[in-house]
């Protein structure tokens, strides 16, 4: 692959998703881009960047984004955010929202599911009292290939392995040979939408949570200070932000505070935007 080659690429991933591609990662567009190369029965990434000419649409650059856009997920994820949600943010959403009796979620950046599905069992497995309640659970990503995987609930063994316990398979899990898909009752409870967070954002209902996770370590500076804005117009002023663990506000906004009860990365909002 040739520096122009790699430029092209560098330059469509930031227009069309914010990630940012340093120099030196000229290995990843290729372990990403050779299979996809191939897909199109194409012989190398210079012949897949050469059919950029001469296609009009954007399709052959979202199969770009999408190959390389990295799609790391599991069940339970980094264990303490959802501990988090479990002793602090959903008992004092529940306070919060008694009189309502509603609950409105958002995952962002939801990869093949694992994380609001997570999320869902939670619910269901430790929080009896949401029964009845209206509990809205959005789950967005800009690669329609792994929506459309999130939607079946389907995951192979090693996918299960990963977070989730036994009980929680057998309980919530229907077994296809060597796969597992998550009960209808369970899916039902998610509702999948692309969402690019670098551009546009559809109208949105008022969150009470949104989950923004290992993400955002992608995007440049300004691109981080705009999503932070414009989550304030999304959340409510006593709602809930929870980020990756390596990934802060700091710099970036002084409209949220962090809250570490249990080392979760998890931020409330102070102030809303004008």
């Amino acid at each position: 692959m040739t520096d122009q080659e790699f430029e092209v690429v560098r330059k469509i991933l930031q227009e069309r998703s914010g990630i940012v591609l340093e120099p030196g990662k000229e290995y990843l567009v290729e372990t990403r881009l050779v299979p996809l190369a191939r897909q199109l029965n194409l012989q190398s990434i210079g012949e897949l960047i050469a059919q950029l000419r001469f296609q009009s649409g954007n399709g052959l650059q979202r199969q770009i984004v999408e190959a390389m856009v990295t799609t790391e997920s599991s069940f339970f994820r980094d264990h303490h955010p959802f501990e988090a949600l479990r002793k602090v943010v959903i008992p004092d959403l529940i306070i919060r929202r008694r009189a309502e009796r509603s609950l409105s979620i958002w995952c962002a950046a939801c990869s093949t599911g694992q994380e609001p599905y997570s999320v869902a069992l939670l619910i269901r497995e430790q929080f009896p009292e949401l029964n009845g309640w209206k509990v809205s659970l959005l789950a967005t990503d800009l690669s329609r290939q792994v929506l459309d995987r999130a939607r079946e609930g389907q995951f192979n063994q090693i996918e299960v392995n990963r977070g989730l316990s036994a009980a929680l398979l057998v309980k919530y899990f229907d077994q296809h040979g060597t796969h597992w898909q998550l009960k209808p009752a369970i899916r039902a409870m998610v509702e999948f939408q692309e969402i690019n967070l670098t551009q546009a954002w559809p109208a949105l209902r008022a969150m009470d949570l949104v989950l923004i996770r290992n993400v955002m370590i992608y995007f440049d500076v300004e691109t981080k200070k705009a999503i932070l804005n414009r989550l304030q117009r999304v959340l409510r002023p006593d709602s809930y932000l929870l980020l990756g663990g390596a990934e802060t506000t700091f710099g970036l906004s002084d409209s949220y505070v962090r809250t570490e009860p249990i080392k979760a990365g998890l931020y409330q909002l102070v102030s809303k935007a004008d």
